[in-house]
């Protein structure tokens, strides 16, 4: 029976803030074994497809949900894609500009910042991002983009958090902060997540749910780890995120996706 695995990128696959840039060896071979086996495999992402290194689709995904379940693409094409409302989502940017919060529109195929924004370019450019994917003149109301992300470098965390609170109450929008990445905030439509990308799949290729297996760590994995038929995280993970797994495998340091694939799906 043909089973669907869905990966988180950050913090599940690799960890490129303390240098592992690629899967372990150990991993890449467990992925190996599933297609094998005659599985699919899907990343299940919060990256946008401008942070999508070439890396990534090189390994042999069957399909890649992006922009936490904004965009999926399949066969080297986009198969969904949620455009957000262009004039509430400038309402939202115009708000965070005003409280010395940056912005970056995250859409596809392109990123757009703009060019006075210094804290989102030094962000770009230490998560190791090509910058010529980058749009920094353009007019707000004639680009498309699924997700936005705000940036600060205002210290005083508590007022940033009642801006982030007002943001993510906008009708029709949700989101998630983001405490390593210069306290970052993610915003998407409230009607998706990588669950609904996971779902959109599931469906697409006829598998039940309960063949599903998610493997995540962070707050953007929760619906999903919740809605798959097995989800599981890593050691390293949140703890809401464990909350949300039947299993919890060793670190992504620990090869912790190879012990999962191997204990719980082969």
């Amino acid at each position: 029976m043909r089973k669907a695995i869905f990966f988180d990128i950050d913090g599940t696959l690799i960890d490129a803030k303390k240098g592992l840039l690629m899967p372990t060896k150990k991993v890449r071979d467990a992925l190996d074994k599933l297609k094998k086996a005659g599985h699919y495999v899907f990343i299940a992402t919060g990256r946008p497809y401008g942070f999508m290194e070439k890396r990534f689709f090189d390994i042999g995904f069957d399909g890649f949900i992006m922009a936490n379940g904004t965009l999926i693409f399949l066969d080297g094409k986009v198969f969904f894609r949620d455009d957000l409302n262009n004039a509430d989502a400038k309402k939202i940017c115009e708000y965070a500009e005003s409280e010395k919060i940056e912005y970056m529109l995250q859409g596809y195929p392109d990123i757009y910042i703009p060019l006075r924004f210094e804290k989102c370019t030094e962000f770009i450019k230490k998560v190791g991002v090509d910058m010529n994917r980058i749009v920094r003149e353009f007019n707000f109301d004639e680009v498309t983009f699924q997700k936005m992300e705000f940036i600060t470098s205002r210290t005083d965390f508590e007022e940033v958090d009642k801006v982030y609170k007002k943001i993510i109450a906008t009708p029709g929008f949700t989101g998630r902060s983001d405490p390593f990445h210069f306290k970052s905030l993610e915003i998407s439509s409230d009607k998706i997540s990588k669950a609904s990308g996971m779902l959109k799949l599931l469906n697409h290729f006829g598998i039940d749910v309960k063949n599903s297996y998610a493997f995540g760590d962070g707050l953007n994995d929760i619906e999903m780890l919740k809605t798959a038929g097995t989800g599981i995280t890593l050691e390293n993970g949140v703890d809401k995120a464990k909350s949300a797994a039947k299993f919890i495998v060793p670190s992504v340091h620990d090869d912790g996706v190879a012990i999962g694939i191997e204990k719980y799906i082969l």
